[in-house]
C-alpha cells in the first residue's frame, strides 16, 4: 500500500481535536470545541433549544461567548427582548464573556481583539462569518442555532472533514489594492459554490505580507465562495498581533509538503486593480473601472469584513481634504470600541466629520439590513460588507456594490462608483 500523504492545516487541527493522529477528507468525526459563539439574533434560539435539552449548565462558562451586536443599540422592542434573553442567560450561567454596550463590538472583530482566539483553536459560532478566525490559524466555522445548542451543552460537535483548496497569491499589490480585492477576485474566479464545503487555505508571497486585518477580511469572505472555513498559516505577524492580548500561545500548524488538495490555484496579482462585486451576488466581480458610472445614494464603511482600524485609516487617506457628495449618505461604523478609540486618538474621526460622514456605534446593523442604514426601493449603496443579495441592505429593489474601504470612500466623494485615482 502507498504511504499515507501528509495533512493540511485544517486536517491537523481537526485531528488534534478528535484525539486522532490523522483524519482524511470525507470522514465524520466528533471533535472538542475550544470556543463557542452566538449573538443577539442566533443566541435566543440556541438558548431555547439548550433549555429543552434539560442540562443545568453550559459545557464551560469561560468558553461560551455571547455578543449583542446585530440589532444593537436596540432598534425596537423585539431587539431589546432578544438582548435581554442572552443577557439573562449569561448571568444565570456565569458566563465570563458576555459583551454589550460599551464593551461590545462586531463579534468577529471583537473576539480576536479580546485575545479569545489563538492558532490551532477549533471555534464554532452561530454565525456564518465565524470563519474569520482562520486568519489566526484557527479552524472556525458557522453552524445553525440548534447545532450550537448541542455544543453549549456538550462542548463537542460532529463535523465532516473538508477537502482543502490551496490558493496562492504572488506579486506586489498596486496602489489602493487591498485584501478585499484579493478575495473578491478569487470569488469572481471560482463562484459562490466554487469551494463548497472545502477549506480555503490562503498562502503565497502576497498574503504573507498582509497584516492580520487583511487576512481577517479574506478569511471572513471564504464562506461567500461556499467554503467550510478559510485559513492561513500563523506566522510572526499573528504572534505580534496576539502579544499582550492573551496568555495562550496555541498551536501553530502548517500544511505538510505532501498534503493533498482538491486543487491548487495560483494567481499573479501585481496588475490586479481594485475590484467590485455587483448586484446581486459576491461573485459578480469586475475591476471598478469596468463597472461603469453608477450613481450612489449611500456608502457604508464598517462590518466584520472591513471595520477595523486599518480599514478606517484607508478610508481616511482618501477622505482627507474632501467633502462627501451632496447626493450621498456616508456611514462609518468602527467595528469595536477599541477601534473607535484609536480612530479618535489618530484624528480619523475629525477627518470623517469634516468630510460630512455620519459616524455610528459598533454594530452589524446596516450590513444585514437591520437598522442604521436601510436602503429604500431603487437606492444603491457601495459597502465594505460581505454580501449583496437582493434586499440584503433594505428594500428588495435596492442594490449593493461590494468594495474595499478606499474605493468606498472615493465613491462617497464622487457620488458614483469610482476609485481614488479619479480624485487626483
Amino acid at each position: 500500500m502507498p504511504a499515507a500523504s501528509g495533512m493540511t492545516i485544517t486536517e491537523k487541527i481537526l485531528a488534534a481535536h478528535a484525539g486522532r493522529e490523522r483524519v482524511v477528507p470525507g470522514e465524520m468525526i466528533q471533535v472538542k470545541v475550544d470556543l463557542a459563539l452566538a449573538n443577539d439574533v442566533t443566541g435566543p434560539l440556541a438558548i431555547e433549544r439548550f433549555l429543552e435539552i434539560g442540562v443545568q449548565e453550559v459545557f464551560d462558562p469561560e468558553r461560551l461567548v455571547l455578543v449583542a451586536d446585530h440589532f444593537t443599540p436596540n432598534k425596537d422592542v423585539e431587539a431589546a427582548r432578544h438582548c435581554k434573553i442572552i443577557r439573562d442567560f449569561a448571568r444565570t450561567m456565569g458566563l465570563v464573556h458576555y459583551y454589550e454596550g460599551g464593551e461590545a463590538g462586531v463579534e468577529h472583530a471583537l473576539l480576536p481583539e479580546k485575545g479569545l482566539v489563538v492558532p490551532g483553536d477549533l471555534i464554532i459560532g452561530a454565525d456564518s462569518h465565524t470563519c474569520t478566525y482562520g486568519a489566526l490559524g484557527a479552524f472556525a466555522t458557522g453552524v445553525g442555532s440548534t447545532d450550537l445548542a448541542a455544543v453549549m451543552a456538550t462542548g463537542e460537535i460532529w463535523l465532516r472533514v473538508p477537502e482543502s483548496i490551496q490558493v496562492l497569491f504572488a506579486g506586489e499589490l498596486g496602489p489602493w489594492v487591498e485584501a478585499k480585492d484579493l478575495v473578491l477576485f478569487l470569488i469572481g474566479q471560482i463562484g459562490v459554490e466554487g469551494a463548497r464545503y472545502c477549506a480555503l487555505e490562503f498562502g503565497g508571497t502576497t498574503v504573507e505580507r498582509l497584516g492580520v486585518a487583511g487576512r481577517m477580511t479574506m478569511a471572513n469572505m471564504a464562506v461567500e465562495a461556499g467554503a467550510k472555513n478559510g485559513i492561513f498559516a500563523p506566522d510572526s505577524r499573528v504572534a505580534s498581533y496576539l502579544q499582550g492580548r492573551t496568555n495562550r500561545s496555541g498551536t501553530s500548524y502548517r500544511s505538510d509538503a505532501d498534503a493533498r488538495y482538491r486543487e491548487v490555484r495560483r494567481f499573479e496579482v501585481s496588475r490586479l486593480e481594485p475590484q467590485v462585486a455587483r448586484p446581486f451576488s459576491p461573485d459578480q466581480v469586475v475591476p471598478v473601472r469596468e463597472a461603469g458610472s453608477i450613481p450612489v445614494d449611500q456608502v457604508v464603511i464598517g462590518s466584520c469584513t472591513n471595520g477595523r482600524i486599518e480599514d478606517l485609516r484607508s478610508a481616511a487617506l482618501v477622505l482627507r481634504g474632501h467633502r462627501v457628495s451632496g447626493s450621498v449618505r456616508l456611514l462609518i461604523l468602527p467595528a469595536t470600541q477599541e477601534c473607535y478609540r484609536l480612530a479618535l486618538e489618530e484624528g480619523l474621526l475629525r477627518i470623517f466629520l469634516d468630510a460630512g460622514a455620519v459616524i455610528g456605534p459598533p454594530t452589524c446593523g446596516p450590513c444585514l439590513g437591520g437598522h442604521m442604514g436601510i436602503l429604500a426601493e431603487g437606492e444603491r449603496a457601495v459597502a465594505t460588507t460581505n454580501r449583496n443579495f437582493p434586499g440584503r441592505m433594505g428594500a428588495p429593489g435596492s442594490e449593493v456594490y461590494l468594495t474595499n474601504p478606499a474605493v468606498a470612500a472615493s465613491s462617497a466623494i464622487l457620488g458614483r462608483l469610482g476609485t481614488p485615482e479619479e480624485l487626483v
